[in-house]
């Protein structure tokens, strides 16, 4: 199984992660994959860009090294409430690709459980994918949310980079995706890569799709076509935001 388009993946723009858009792209060829998003961290995050990064995503190439470009970006879930970073709606509307995750520098969620968060979050009309929800620290009612995610054209993340740096979450990222094969809800597989040498590396993440026999129809990103066919019928159509 490959995954030729990545929906999640950092610039130097976010400062903590390393490379900048042409390195991500050369590195994307080299990896053989078709596009990447550029998803870098909403304004909430403490060393995140500055608003007009996202306006101004506009000026980079649609295509660098024969690498198509999403723009998106990475917003975070501020509260239990659901509400993510303030950034204009008409941005929104732009980019491509909007994932929601929860970062605790910026999220203000209490308690044991988070699942109010995520029901907004799946509700929300600008947010398209659900990314690294498996985190231990912030558990939901994982099949309410996904059965939810299937009825609103949302997509959950299964995070490689959750298998390095937030080993706790792999048994909830297993769950999470035995109830999408379940419940038929698409699924995005992601390097969320902060440095180039991590894009087209999604071993641990495809070991445990293996694993469970997980259909490769549901991988919405498994080529650019499938993914721009899925936003397509979402009536979200990709690259729609020129100069």
């Amino acid at each position: 199984m490959k995954i030729l388009a990545d929906t999640h993946t950092h610039t130097i723009a976010s400062t903590h992660a390393y490379s900048t858009v042409i390195e991500m792209a050369r590195a994307a060829a080299d990896a053989g994959l078709e596009a990447i998003a550029v998803t870098d961290h909403g304004m909430r995050l403490p060393d995140a860009p500055h608003s007009w990064h996202f306006h101004n995503l506009k000026n980079i190439p649609r295509e660098i090294c024969g690498v198509k470009i999403l723009y998106g970006i990475e917003a975070n879930i501020l509260d239990l409430d659901g509400n993510i970073d303030p950034l204009e709606e008409e941005i929104y509307k732009r980019l491509d690709i909007v994932n929601a995750s929860i970062h605790s520098p910026c999220y203000s969620g209490t308690g044991d459980d988070h699942t109010s968060a995520y029901l907004s979050i799946v509700n929300n009309p600008f947010v398209d994918i659900i990314c690294h929800s498996g985190t231990a620290t912030y558990p939901y009612d994982y099949e309410r949310i996904v059965k939810l995610a299937k009825k609103n054209n949302k997509l959950i993340e299964i995070n490689n980079h959750s298998f390095a740096v937030r080993k706790s979450s792999i048994p909830n990222c297993r769950r999470i995706a035995e109830l999408c094969k379940e419940y038929s809800t698409g699924i995005v597989v992601t390097s969320d890569a902060h440095i180039c040498f991590d894009l087209g590396d999604y071993t641990k993440a495809l070991d445990m799709l293996e694993e469970i026999d997980f259909p490769e129809e549901l991988i919405m990103n498994r080529s650019l076509k499938t993914l721009e066919e899925f936003f397509e019928e979402k009536g979200k159509p990709l690259f729609r935001w020129q100069m």
